[in-house]
């Protein structure tokens, strides 16, 4: 598994969850790192993404909420979910790129109830 994902979950309308994405050692340039999410019969959508120089970019719908960051040592990207609403409620997949290879972690899941 090249992206390991974990940190989903249930929780309730306005509450918070982080998810963290590891990247295998065998990726040995990682650029662009990201969050996308799925919703049930929706199509994947972008969360929020962060070159590996630290600039980020964000949906609309998580601007103010989302927070990404990385560590470049760790190979790891983070994403803390404040303000949780229940239109969150999706499988979350982290993503990086690795020149002109797009790499997919395994998704994971967060419910937000309401």
């Amino acid at each position: 598994v090249q992206l390991q994902a974990s940190g989903g979950g249930l929780v309730q309308a306005g509450g918070s969850l982080s998810l963290s994405c590891a990247a295998s050692r065998t990726i040995f340039v990682i650029n662009n790192m990201g969050w996308y999410r799925q919703a049930p019969g929706k199509q994947r959508e972008l969360v929020a993404t962060i070159t590996n120089s630290g600039d980020t970019n964000y949906a609309d719908s998580v601007k103010g909420r989302f927070t990404i960051s990385r560590d470049n040592a760790k190979n790891t990207v983070y994403l803390q979910m404040n303000s949780l609403k229940p239109e969150d409620t999706a499988v979350y997949y982290c993503q990086a790129t690795s020149g002109v290879r797009v790499i997919w972690g395994q998704g994971t899941l967060v419910t937000v109830s309401s």
